[in-house]
């Protein structure tokens, strides 16, 4: 028995001794007594209640059982809405990247959209979710056209890069000009003393020889479409993997050059492209598809326009229309052959896509993010 519960009852066990039966005043004693255990009932009810009331947090912070914290909010709508200013999206590219994050359950933004290995996996979901949750097919479009324009504002948006060559990883390339030409060749290695590339061959196939000790203007695109410029020179050549291999210098002092638009992906995918031409005039003039078929190659792409190596001959300034297949999907788009390299039996057409529709944009953009499978 408590301290309150003893004081409490006290008085009702000197109320109950002076209690005798067969009194005058039993019956105005009955009712007393109801009333006085009726109102001491009370106040004990009162003082229990206060008394959990006050223990409340204490058991919270001690060994007691406390009640599951609420849910931890993944970051504030302040938070969200300035950083969404800060990168100059618009009103729906915020609400898309909230959607972004919120899918995966980000509470650092500002650490995902630094790294952009993060953010391209938390966008990669989203497009998941958007091509299973949509209720038709125009509306995936839609969103999925949103998803790509803020995944491209974010990499326009992200900051420098690398600032050496031995930041490089394999799976990137090099360009460099020696005399009246450029190479690109790709990257075998950047560690160690020195930056190991494939020997530049011409257009005939033969091995270009570069004497030890000659500069070359060189420049680099990161994967996240960042462009720099280096001066390197030749150190020797060995032999890696059972190939000839060039090494050259390293680089500590990149320069970041402007960017390009889209981001662009190295790819072989087989094409076909038909020659367009303008018939009429003024009002009257309309489109039309020449109806032989041109085979190629897409080297690179991005939504901007592609580069295709083919054996026809192609000239600049003519627009064409290319179509290829992606997985069970058919990419179609209309471009403008801006100008042509040759290379051997081959010609480069460089392409500016002049009208692409909204899903063979997504399917474009989709393959350059790396969001979907080949």
């Amino acid at each position: 028995m408590t301290f309150f519960n003893f004081i409490a009852l006290f008085p009702l066990q000197s109320g109950l001794s002076d209690f005798s039966f067969g009194s005058n005043k039993s019956s105005a004693s009955n009712t007393q007594i109801v009333i006085f255990i009726v109102a001491i009932v009370a106040i004990i009810g009162v003082v229990i209640i206060i008394n959990s009331a006050k223990k409340g947090p204490a058991a919270a912070k001690g060994g007691g059982k406390a009640a599951p914290p609420s849910p931890k909010k993944m970051f504030s709508s302040f938070k969200m809405h300035r950083l969404c200013k800060s990168l100059g999206l618009n009103h729906e590219q915020a609400k898309m990247l909230s959607f972004v994050f919120k899918m995966d359950a980000v509470s650092d933004p500002e650490k995902s959209i630094k790294t952009p290995a993060l953010i391209d996996r938390h966008f990669r979901r989203s497009y998941r979710i958007i091509e299973q949750s949509s209720g038709s097919d125009e509306e995936a479009q839609n969103r999925l056209a949103v998803l790509f324009s803020t995944r491209n504002r974010l990499e326009n948006s992200m900051a420098g890069g690398i600032s050496s060559t031995r930041q490089l990883t394999d799976d990137s390339s090099v360009v460099f000009s020696y005399g009246k030409e450029k190479y690109n060749v790709p990257v075998i290695s950047a560690k160690g003393e020195n930056l190991t590339v494939e020997c530049p061959k011409n257009a005939l196939g033969s091995q270009i020889k570069i004497s030890r000790g000659d500069k070359l203007p060189a420049f680099i695109f990161t994967k996240n479409n960042k462009g720099f410029s280096f001066e390197t020179r030749v150190v020797g050549y060995s032999t890696t993997y059972g190939h000839s291999s060039l090494m050259l210098a390293h680089s500590n002092q990149l320069k970041f050059l402007s960017q390009r638009r889209f981001r662009r992906r190295q790819a072989v995918i087989a094409c076909f492209i038909n020659m367009v031409y303008v018939e009429g005039s003024g009002k009257k003039q309309k489109l039309k598809v020449d109806k032989r078929r041109i085979s190629g190659n897409i080297a690179d792409i991005s939504v901007g326009g592609c580069s295709i190596k083919t054996t026809a001959a192609v000239q600049g300034g003519v627009r064409i229309k290319l179509e290829y297949t992606q997985g069970d999907k058919n990419v179609a788009a209309l471009g403008q052959v801006l100008r042509t390299n040759r290379t051997g039996m081959n010609t480069i057409a460089h392409v500016k896509f002049l009208k692409v529709s909204r899903k063979s944009m997504n399917l474009i953009n989709a393959y350059v993010y790396e969001y979907v499978n080949e």
